[in-house]
């Protein structure tokens, strides 16, 4: 039997399993339900790195 897999659906802000929506409007796959429950948490996360990434953000004055 496959692994279950979870998605999280950007246009319904819900979990789904793989047949939900269109994969445009997904996010995932991930493990388990509650990773999928928290990929928008996760997406703001990761945005806030990158924004604070010197390597990566030009508007950061660079050393050197």
């Amino acid at each position: 039997m496959a692994e279950e897999e979870y998605w999280f659906c950007l246009k319904h802000h819900t979990v789904e399993e793989r047949d939900g929506c269109k994969a445009a409007d997904r996010l995932g796959p991930y493990a388990t339900r509650d990773e999928a429950a928290a990929a928008l948490d996760k997406v703001q996360q990761r945005n806030e790195a990158w924004d604070n990434d010197p390597d990566w953000n030009d508007d950061a004055p660079r050393e050197g």
